[in-house]
């Protein structure tokens, strides 16, 4: 992701004219512009791109909280990012306005560049544009909620309030009848496209009849109808009732959204599907939404399986049939070996966070799980955390080594 950012010069009245300015700053600012900086002006602070304050003299306290009051107009909640340099007294003065950020509410940090070429402070700068950007993308984001969330998720029921309120997202209710509706109309052709490709690809297909192929073909294009119209970009579905009503499953249509950009939770289950967005925005990389099946607390590891999952992670997979129900189409894939993080989002009101870093070390086939199955050794966490103290069953599973990104965006942003 390309950070692209402004950031705004604030001088004390002594500092006459550009020049001047530019005598202070001018090395400094050009290290920001490298790196995909844009000097912005106060009367441009309403302008929808990170915003950064660049304290270019002592002195300049009470116009940096007057330039945070507008911009909290336009974008509330918004961290204050403020960047210091060893000159001019920008360092005390950012202390003294980062103190009163906190006293006030807000949440913030001081960036400090130590010199001009300090690496890792441009490196931090980048990294909390683009956090910056992951919360404007998490706050403008519309997701559907298709049905209510399944009974079961009895800790992971959260308004749509709060998940606008702590996240960001607007839900949208949709009545599960909508969508059945839609199943019914996809043209023959359509569905048959759809059954094609999904059989085509995989190396075989056990339990599924044709008929099982077109019914989840045809979900999967309802499923997409109601992201075009309603203009989603993430949505989650009370599945289990297309299982009990039309002997049929969402397992393919929420791994294929899930391919092309649209993040599909299962179960209505709308901490879990926030999770999913939070991580591929933040890592780029496709994640998985899986149960923990097992788990061995002295060997810190834990299996994970469900019957759907992004075709784009897996190495390769056969279709089965969904494994409570007997039914319809599950896809059982093999996820490679290698790093991966795990996320868990929860409390009361999405407030808490759970997450470890650890590694694939086998995927399974057993027959008294959910189709695709991965088991993890956790390196950084551990498994007994989810007997002590569970945020609820879902995790979110997303390759790579991501934990340090992660936890230092929810402390910033949400903790």
């Amino acid at each position: 992701m390309d950070a692209r950012f402004r950031f705004i010069p604030v001088a004390s009245v002594l500092v006459e004219g550009a020049e001047a300015l530019d005598r202070i700053i001018g090395p400094f600012a050009e290290a920001l512009r490298g790196i995909g900086g844009t000097v912005t002006s106060a009367e441009e602070i309403a302008e929808d791109l990170p915003t950064f304050y660049l304290l270019a003299t002592g002195g300049t306290e009470s116009r940096v909280l007057e330039l945070v009051e507008r911009r909290q107009k336009a974008v509330p909640g918004e961290p204050v990012f403020i960047l210091a340099h060893p000159g001019n007294n920008s360092l005390p003065a950012a202390l003294e306005v980062l103190a009163k950020v906190h006293q006030d509410g807000l949440k913030g940090r001081i960036i400090y560049m130590n010199g001009v070429g300090d690496q890792t402070a441009l490196a931090a700068v980048n990294g909390a544009a683009i956090d910056l950007s992951v919360r404007r993308t998490l706050h403008s984001a519309r997701v559907g909620l298709v049905g209510a969330p399944s009974d079961w998720l009895v800790a992971s029921m959260p308004s749509g309030k709060t998940v606008g309120d702590v996240w960001g997202p607007e839900v949208f209710p949709i009545n599960l009848g909508d969508l059945v509706g839609r199943i019914a109309s996809v043209p023959d052709d359509v569905a048959a496209a759809g059954a094609d490709a999904l059989v085509g690809a995989a190396t075989g297909c056990v339990e599924p009849t044709r008929d099982d192929l077109l019914d989840v073909a045809r979900v999967s294009a309802a499923l997409k109808s109601l992201v075009v119209e309603r203009r989603l970009n993430a949505l989650t579905v009370r599945c289990f009732d297309l299982v009990l009503s039309m002997k049929t499953t969402g397992c393919f249509a929420l791994a294929e959204l899930t391919d092309a950009g649209i993040i599909a939770g299962c179960e209505g289950d709308l901490v879990t599907t926030v999770g999913l967005m939070w991580t591929r925005l933040m890592t780029n990389t496709t994640p998985w939404m899986a149960n923990p099946a097992q788990l061995d607390e002295a060997a810190n590891t834990l299996w994970l399986a469900h019957c759907t999952v992004p075709r784009t992670m897996v190495e390769s997979y056969q279709l089965r049939s969904h494994f409570e129900s007997g039914l319809g189409v599950g896809i059982q894939g093999v996820i490679a070996n290698g790093p991966v993080t795990l996320v868990r989002i929860g409390g009361s009101g999405m407030e808490r966070v759970w997450i470890a870093e650890g590694a694939i070390i086998a995927s399974g086939t057993a027959e008294n799980l959910c189709r695709t199955q991965a088991q993890i050794m956790l390196s950084d966490g551990s498994v007994s955390d989810l007997l002590t103290s569970p945020l609820g069953n879902h995790i979110v599973l997303v390759p790579g080594h991501h934990a340090a990104r992660l936890r230092s965006w929810w402390e910033t942003m949400i903790g």
